[in-house]
C-alpha cells in the first residue's frame, strides 16, 4: 500500500548522517527493524476497541486532500480536527507549511521551491506558538537549516529565528525540538566531528542549542556523550541499547541517570523505558519498566513492534502495531494502545498503514492509492 509521504527522512549533516544513522537510529527502529517472531493467525480474544474503553474519545476522520486539490501529509495536531502539515501547491511548484482547520479551511504559513528538495520537521508548539527547522538544499550539495516561529492566534507572518543550527540531529521524535521558558531547544553535533573520531571510538560531545522565540544569538551547551533531546528538561541514550550504555542526563540538575539493559534493547523517557527481550528466534517480548527497572510489567509479545519511537506517550499509552498472516498478506497492520494506568491493551484500528504520534494526538493512515484516509484519536481525552 502507497500512502502519502509523512516526510523525507530528517535532515542531517555529517555527524548526523555518522550517529543518526548508527548509534541513533538503533533507538529510532531498534523495534522496528528487527527480525520479528513467525507470524500468528488472529487471536480469538479480541482485546477491547477504543469505542468500548473510551466512548467519549475525541476523535476524527478525513481525506488526504485539501479543499484545493493536493495530497496533504499532517506533521502535528493541535487536536483531533486541526492540524499543521504539508502539501504541494496546486500547481506544483512549491511545498506548503498550512494549519487545516476543522472545517478543512487552509491556512498557509510558508512555502519553499520543490526545485530545493524543502523538509518540513521537528513541530512543536507550546500555548499558541508554533516553531519548526525548514531544511533546503544548495546549489553545491549542501543542506541549509533555519529555525522559524509563528504565533498561530495572531495575523503575522512566520518569523526566522535563526540559520545558526548547528549540524542539527533529528530523530522523528516529538522531542526533536523543545520549548521551554520561551526558548527553542535541539540537539546539534559539534562541528569538530568527524568519521575518524568515531570509528576511533573517541568520546561523543552533543550541542544543546537554543534561541529565544523572539530571536537573537543561539546559545550553545556541549555535553559530553551521544545525546537526543527528551522531555524537558531530560537528554535521553542515542543508542537505544545497541552502541553502549542507556542513560538519561537532566540538563537543569545536571545528574546522569544510569539504566541497567543488560543484553537487552532498550529506549528511555525519563519516566518510562520500552524493553526488548530476545529470544533464540528474534524478538520474544516487549516489557515496560522504569527507568531504576521497578514496575517492569510484561505488554507485548514478539509479533508486535512499537509504532513510533517515544516510550510511553504522556507517561500512560505505548503505541503499539501487531501483523498476522493475513495483514502480512495485505501489507496493514492492527494498531494497538497498551495503557500504563489500567493494565489494558486497546485495539484502536484495522487496516493500518502509516503510524504518528506528537504531541497526545495518534494518527493514521488507511486505505490505498485511491481511497487513503487519515484517522486521529486525542489521547488526552482518555479517561
Amino acid at each position: 500500500m502507497t500512502v502519502p509521504e509523512q516526510r523525507r527522512p530528517e535532515q542531517r549533516h555529517r555527524i548526523g548522517r555518522l550517529v543518526a544513522l548508527g548509534a541513533a537510529l538503533a533507538a529510532s527502529i531498534a523495534l522496528l527493524a528487527l527480525p520479528r517472531a513467525t507470524p500468528r493467525a488472529p487471536d480469538q480474544t479480541q482485546p477491547a476497541g477504543v469505542d468500548e474503553v473510551w466512548p467519549d474519545a475525541h476523535r476524527a476522520d478525513f481525506p488526504v486532500g485539501l479543499v484545493d486539490g493536493p495530497a496533504y501529509s499532517p506533521a502535528l495536531f493541535l487536536d483531533a480536527r486541526t492540524s499543521v502539515g504539508t502539501a504541494p501547491n496546486p500547481g506544483g511548484t512549491h511545498l506548503r507549511l498550512v494549519v487545516r482547520s476543522a472545517d478543512g479551511a487552509v491556512h498557509e504559513l510558508r512555502r519553499l521551491p520543490l526545485t530545493g528538495t524543502p523538509q518540513f520537521s521537528a513541530l512543536t508548539t507550546t500555548g499558541s506558538r508554533l516553531a519548526w527547522a525548514e531544511s533546503t538544499s544548495t546549489e553545491d550539495g549542501r543542506t541549509r537549516t533555519e529555525m522559524w516561529t509563528v504565533d498561530l492566534t495572531a495575523n503575522h507572518p512566520a518569523q526566522r529565528l535563526t540559520r545558526d543550527t548547528g549540524d542539527v540531529l533529528f530523530f522523528n521524535s516529538q522531542y526533536d525540538m523543545v520549548i521551554h521558558e520561551d526558548r527553542l531547544y535541539w540537539a546539534a553535533a559539534p562541528p569538530e566531528a568527524s568519521p575518524a573520531a568515531v570509528t576511533t571510538g573517541a568520546e561523543p560531545v552533543t550541542e544543546v542549542r537554543s534561541v529565544a522565540l523572539a530571536g537573537g544569538p543561539v546559545q550553545v551547551r556541549r555535553e559530553p556523550g551521544a545525546w537526543a533531546m527528551s522531555a524537558w528538561p531530560w537528554l535521553a541514550s542515542a543508542g537505544g541499547g545497541a552502541s553502549g550504555p542507556i542513560r538519561l542526563r537532566n540538563l537543569d540538575a545536571r545528574e546522569v541517570v544510569d539504566v541497567d539493559a543488560g543484553a537487552e534493547l532498550v529506549s528511555c523517557s525519563p519516566t518510562w523505558c520500552r524493553v526488548l527481550v530476545l529470544g533464540n528466534d528474534g524478538p520474544s517480548r516487549i516489557d515496560l519498566m522504569r527507568p531504576d527497572g521497578q514496575d517492569r510489567r510484561r505488554i507485548a509479545d514478539g509479533a508486535a513492534t512499537a509504532s513510533v519511537i517515544d516510550v510511553a506517550v504522556l507517561d500512560r499509552f505505548e503505541v503499539l502495531s501487531l501483523s498476522d498472516v493475513q495483514r502480512t498478506v495485505t501489507n496493514t497492520q492492527q494498531l494497538l494502545l497498551y495503557d500504563l494506568r489500567r493494565n489494558q491493551t486497546v485495539v484502536v484500528a484495522e487496516g493500518v498503514g502509516s503510524v504518528f504520534c506528537r504531541g497526545g494526538v495518534l494518527w493514521w493512515s488507511t486505505g490505498n492509492n485511491e481511497t487513503t484516509a487519515w484517522h486521529t484519536l486525542d489521547l488526552r481525552t482518555l479517561g
